[in-house]
């Protein structure tokens, strides 16, 4: 990925310049590749994933005991 260069032409407004740029950006990839970036996650180990399921689990058996005795409604 390189940086993207925009020089002022002679005579040239700045919202052309703008303009130009703006387009350079969207076809180059560089915003489609930092939002894809910006939200990527590591991948998770598999104990706290199994740590992570257990305790929803256990949430869920929760409410489930609350609600058949009537203490939970949502």
């Amino acid at each position: 990925m390189s940086a993207i260069n925009v020089k002022k032409r002679e005579g040239e407004s700045v919202s052309s310049l703008i303009y130009r740029f703006s387009k350079r950006v969207q076809q180059s990839g560089v915003l489609r590749e930092s939002r894809a970036r910006r939200f990527s996650k590591r991948p998770t180990n598999r104990r706290s994933r199994r740590a992570s399921a257990l305790h929803r689990e256990k949430k869920q058996a929760e409410i489930r005991r609350l609600k058949k005795l009537g203490a939970f409604w949502k």
